[in-house]
């Protein structure tokens, strides 16, 4: 059991290590340990208001290192939400409890992301990572159920 908890706790650190990591480039690992900078003007309503960049479309192509991004949301939330399945005791709704648990921490990176200079927090991010956790959860239970019969 303290080793499911370690193991949720070292993939939080990590995914909020890399939010932290600004002109983070996938494709150039000397480029995840970049000190972070706080954007002190940004504001809670700055970044969530209708007209902020937080609800628009990415700015970059689509190109090698976006797609590396991408599997890297999708890898990271899909294993945090095993983890956090794997972590909940209770039975009843355990997948929906899971993943809404990770659809929170992801909406909460997201907007972390958004206050450090060099990074930028976008919801279609939270969606991929909802979708990555969705996706891993899928496959538990399918492997659950297969492997009971």
């Amino acid at each position: 059991m303290i080793l499911k908890r370690i193991s949720i706790l070292i993939t939080l650190f990590l995914i909020f290590h890399f939010s932290q990591t600004p002109h983070i480039k996938v494709t150039n690992p000397s480029s995840w340990t970049n000190p972070s900078t706080w954007n002190h003007k940004a504001t809670i309503w700055s970044v969530l208001r209708p007209s902020s960049p937080f609800y628009t479309s990415y700015t970059y192509g689509f190109d090698l290192e976006f797609i590396l991004r991408k599997i890297a949301h999708i890898s990271f939330f899909g294993l945090l939400a095993v983890l956090i399945y794997s972590n909940l005791k209770d039975k009843a709704w355990r997948y929906l409890k899971a993943w809404f648990s990770l659809t929170f921490f992801a909406f909460l990176d997201e907007l972390h992301q958004a206050f450090i200079i060099g990074r930028d927090g976008r919801i279609i991010d939270v969606a991929i990572d909802c979708f990555g956790g969705a996706l891993f959860l899928f496959l538990l239970y399918r492997y659950k159920k297969i492997s009971r019969n």
